[in-house]
């Protein structure tokens, strides 16, 4: 009898593990069948092939976390009760981690996996917000390279901002400051290297040579993530705005200065963030540039003092540390960025010829500047009463303006709806069709002797 026992619990020990042995290879099978369901979007018909991959052989290919994804979020989007399949979601974002934290190229994810699964604790309210802001700061320090979701930094940013207004006493302003920097910082790394992709394009096209398939998708994709990274970096804008008043900036980096004085990256964060909310007419902005300059003279530094020089009226002297700055900096992004603000600077002080010769150069250091064509636009909407002989000649000032918000739009797809607007606004106040009729202008070209120095066709009726 015992004996029979014994024997009983054999077999059924050998079948358990045929049966197992059976079900893991069947694992290829499952894995290409709940593929090609979930390519098309089949997520239901996927799921049950897909859950016996991610049992018996998760280790089998990534694809099983990337698509499981995407079943998961859709399970929760379409269940009654979203606990389980949410709570599911946080569990395989783990196991992902456990089994393919390198992507097939061999480069880390985990930031990536990470800065998902605080998202997803966000999206579904699985934990209070200062556990999930500690996921998202996991994402950021570990692998900040992987983490680019416009989304989840975005989100990395207001789950804090939250803490602080709930009053969360680890959360100082000068902590908000600091992570503002951190994602501000990043949104512009990630906008660079988008920037790359499309300037190698742009010029491509500018010398008429074809796209091959390739530059079509790197374009299209980089036009998508540039005007998601925009959107959300406005949105964190948007936010720090309530909180970065000249009242609250000035008596938070006068209490800090001097424990900061010798710490580049804080002087050169607190000038820059003075300089955009105007509050440099503070002495405190004096000091943070003189504290700069003589830490290590910089591009940076270069800049700040000849806004100094600007203040006090002294514009030659400026327009000095302005090149200064332009000869210490070597990358030719942040380059464009100062001809940038120097064109602005300019603007500003309506010496037009000057600003757009900046916004030019702006542009031969990246080409996927859309926003200094907007700057030229508008030195030359601000000039229809300045340039041409006749009001029709003065108002054709506008169609040059419009031609020249497209080209914004054509390199900068962030900028579309904004370019849009002002092409429909400059083209209201150009001659209309029966100006140009009673003109007899159709299709000649305006010559504009002024400082814009150049010319627009008439459009044709």
């Amino acid at each position: 009898m015992k004996r029979n026992f014994i024997f009983s619990i054999i077999i059924t020990g050998f079948s358990l593990c045929n049966v197992f042995a059976q079900s893991a290879a069947d694992c290829p099978a499952n894995l290409s069948i709940f593929a090609e369901y979930a390519k098309v979007k089949n997520y239901d018909a996927a799921y049950t092939p897909w859950m016996e991959v991610r049992t018996l052989c998760p280790e089998l290919n990534s694809a099983t976390f990337a698509y499981g994804e995407r079943i998961l979020v859709h399970k929760i989007k379409n269940a009654e009760d979203k606990t389980s399949y949410s709570n599911d979601l946080i569990k395989l974002y783990d196991e992902w981690l456990t089994y393919f934290p390198t992507d097939p190229r061999g480069k880390s994810q985990v930031g990536k996996i990470l800065a998902s699964k605080a998202q997803a604790m966000l999206d579904y309210n699985l934990a209070p917000k200062t556990e999930i802001y500690k996921v998202f700061d996991t994402a950021y320090n570990e692998d900040p390279e992987s983490f680019t979701n416009p989304k989840g930094l975005y989100s990395y940013f207001k789950t804090l901002y939250e803490n602080y207004k709930a009053g969360d006493p680890s959360v100082t302003m000068a902590v908000l400051f600091s992570k503002y920097e951190d994602v501000s910082e990043k949104f512009a790394y990630e906008n660079t290297k988008l920037s790359k992709i499309l300037d190698v394009i742009i010029k491509k096209e500018d010398a008429g040579q074809p796209l091959t398939s390739r530059d079509k998708r790197n374009k299209r994709m980089s036009e998508i993530n540039s005007r998601a990274n925009t959107t959300f970096a406005n949105n964190l804008d948007a936010i720090i705005a309530q909180e970065s008043s000249c009242e609250n900036l000035i008596p938070l980096y006068k209490s800090n200065l001097d424990a900061n004085r010798g710490d580049e990256k804080w002087l050169k964060r607190a000038a820059s963030r003075m300089d955009a909310k105007e509050c440099s007419d503070d002495p405190l902005f004096v000091e943070l540039v003189e504290a700069l300059h003589s830490l290590k003279p910089s591009a940076d530094s270069a800049y700040y003092l000849g806004i100094l020089k600007d203040k006090a009226g002294d514009s030659q002297s400026a327009l000095e540390f302005y090149e200064e700055s332009l000869s210490l900096e070597n990358d030719p992004y942040r380059k464009a960025t100062i001809y940038y603000k120097i064109a602005v600077k300019f603007k500003n002080k309506g010496q037009k010829s000057q600003s757009r010769t900046y916004a030019k150069r702006a542009l031969s250091n990246q080409p996927s500047m859309g926003k200094a064509h907007l700057l030229i636009a508008s030195l030359y909407a601000d000039s229809a009463n300045e340039c041409g002989n006749t009001q029709f000649e003065k108002r054709a000032v506008y169609w040059l303006a419009a031609q020249t918000v497209r080209r914004a739009a054509s390199v900068d797809p962030s900028l579309k709806s904004t370019a849009q607007k002002l092409e429909a606004s400059y083209n209201g106040r150009a001659p209309s069709k029966t100006d140009i009729f009673t003109e007899g202008k159709s299709g000649e070209e305006v010559v504009f002797n002024c400082w814009i120095r150049s010319k627009v066709k008439v459009p044709n009726l």
